[in-house]
């Protein structure tokens, strides 16, 4: 079973399936190399009270987390072809700010790429 934030691997993420990652005590957001978003697990949609039925086929960075738009988390996925990088980080868009840390998540040879939401961690 995955349950470590800190230390699941990309492999292990690109081959679960929906119930396993919706059993997760962190968020998991996958998305393809245009930016849309194909995977969204519950404890994400829970905790940023977003339904997946409206994020799934959406753009991450442009329509469901314009502010992780920007050099710290978006860009990164385009300038890094491998990325493992946890960050401490403040959402701010549809809530009041919200200290999370992230985990960016890129192999070159995946189609889906990871923002892992850890919002325990981050108190």
């Amino acid at each position: 079973m995955i349950h470590e934030f800190d230390s699941v691997s990309f492999a292990t993420l690109h081959a679960a399936d929906q119930p396993t990652l919706d059993a997760l005590p962190f968020g998991v957001i996958g998305f393809d190399a245009e930016g849309l978003v194909t995977v969204y697990n519950a404890f994400e949609s829970a905790g940023a009270g977003l339904r997946a039925a409206n994020v799934v086929g959406r753009h991450l960075f442009v329509e469901v987390a314009p502010c992780m738009n920007n050099f710290m988390v978006a860009q990164r996925f385009e300038d890094e072809p491998r990325l493992d990088a946890t960050l401490p980080y403040v959402l701010t868009l549809r809530m009041r700010p919200t200290p999370v840390r992230l985990r960016l998540l890129q192999a070159e040879a995946g189609a889906t790429r990871f923002v892992l939401v850890d919002r325990q961690g981050a108190q």
